[in-house]
C-alpha cells in the first residue's frame, strides 16, 4: 500500500493524517469549499500547524487504502466523493461511529475489500480548526495482511480481535451509554464513573444492546456488560465524549447511529428499548434547543 487517501479532518481523521502524511503517497479528499478553507485556515493538531496534499473529487488519484473518517451525517457524501480513487484492488478502512457504515459502503462498492474497523482511545478534543489528543489509542481492524502491514511500517497501533464483530458492538456499546448521557448531563468521564447512578443506567443500556445483539447474531454477549465498563474505565477521567464536544459546539450530533439505530433494530426484532429511546429523544430536544439559540443570535 503505497498511495492511501483519507476523506474527513475531524478529531480522529485528523489524529492519522499527521501520522500519515509522511509515510506514504498521502492525499486528503475534500470539496471545493474545505479545501479553501484549509489553504487559508490549516489544521492544527497538537499546537503544530499542519499541511497535506489536498484533492477534489473530480481528481483521479487510484488509491491503495482509503480512510474514511468523517462524521456519519457526511458517509452518503464520503461514499460519493471517494468513487474516482476506488480501483479492484483499494482496500478501505471506516473509522465512522457505529456498525452500520461498513454496510453502507458495500452497498455502492460490492466488488472493493472493506476492512471492518473502529478507534479507540482516549477522546481527541476539537475546537474550530484545532484538534489536541494524547497519543493513547488504536485502530481495532479485522485480520488483513496487507493493511497489517502497511500500519505497522507506519508505526500505527492496531490491534486485531478474535472476533471483531464482538469488538465492534463493544465499542458500541460504550457509545451508547456514554456519548448520549454525557451530552445530556454535561458530564465528562470522571464524572460519569463516579456516579453510581449512571453506573446502573449504563447496565440498563448494555441489558437493551444484548437483547438485541442476540438476534443479529454476535457472539460472546455474556461478557459485555463487564467488557464495556471495563472500557468505560480505561477512558480518561477529563475526556470529553465526542457528542458531549458537538452539543457545545452547537453541531448535530450521531444521535442516530447511536440509539436511534438500537431503537430501529429493536423495533424489527421485537425488543423493547426504552433507556435507548429515552436517550434518544433527549438528545434531540438538545439539539433542537442548539438549533433555535443559533438562529435567534
Amino acid at each position: 500500500m503505497k498511495k492511501v487517501v483519507l476523506i474527513g479532518l475531524g478529531a480522529v481523521g485528523l489524529t492519522y493524517a499527521v501520522k500519515l502524511k509522511n509515510k506514504c503517497d498521502f492525499y486528503v479528499l475534500v470539496d471545493r469549499e474545505r479545501m479553501k478553507r484549509y489553504l487559508s485556515n490549516p489544521p492544527i493538531f497538537n499546537g503544530v500547524e499542519q499541511k497535506f496534499n489536498y484533492i477534489l473529487p473530480n481528481e483521479r488519484v487510484y488509491a491503495d487504502f482509503i480512510i474514511i473518517a468523517t462524521k456519519s451525517i457526511n458517509l452518503e457524501i464520503a461514499i460519493s466523493n471517494i468513487n474516482n480513487c476506488i480501483t479492484d484492488k483499494t482496500v478501505i478502512l471506516s473509522l465512522i461511529n457505529g456498525i452500520s457504515s461498513e454496510e453502507k459502503i458495500a452497498k455502492v462498492y460490492p466488488d472493493v475489500k472493506i476492512v471492518k474497523s473502529y478507534f479507540i482511545g482516549h477522546s481527541a478534543v476539537r475546537h474550530g480548526n484545532s484538534v489536541e489528543q494524547d497519543g493513547v489509542g488504536e485502530i481495532v481492524i479485522e485480520h488483513n495482511s496487507d493493511l497489517e502491514e502497511f500500519l505497522l511500517n507506519s508505526d500505527i497501533k492496531f490491534s486485531v480481535p478474535e472476533n471483531i464483530e464482538y469488538s465492534m458492538w463493544l465499542k458500541y456499546t460504550l457509545n451508547l451509554f456514554s456519548n448520549p448521557t454525557s451530552a445530556i448531563m454535561n458530564m465528562n468521564f470522571g464524572e460519569l464513573k463516579r456516579n453510581k447512578n449512571f453506573i446502573s443506567f449504563a447496565k440498563k443500556i448494555i441489558e437493551e444492546v444484548k437483547q438485541v445483539a442476540k438476534y443479529k447474531g454476535i457472539k460472546g454477549l455474556e461478557n459485555l456488560e463487564a467488557d464495556a465498563l471495563a472500557s468505560l474505565e480505561r477512558m480518561s477521567d477529563d475526556g470529553k465524549t465526542s457528542m458531549l464536544q458537538d452539543v457545545l459546539a452547537k453541531r448535530p450530533t450521531e444521535i442516530d447511529i447511536f440509539c436511534g439505530e438500537i431503537v430501529k433494530l429493536g423495533r424489527e426484532f421485537g425488543v423493547q428499548t426504552p433507556c435507548n429511546q429515552v436517550l434518544y429523544d433527549l438528545v434531540r430536544i438538545k439539539e433542537e434547543d442548539n438549533e433555535h439559540s443559533i438562529h435567534t443570535r
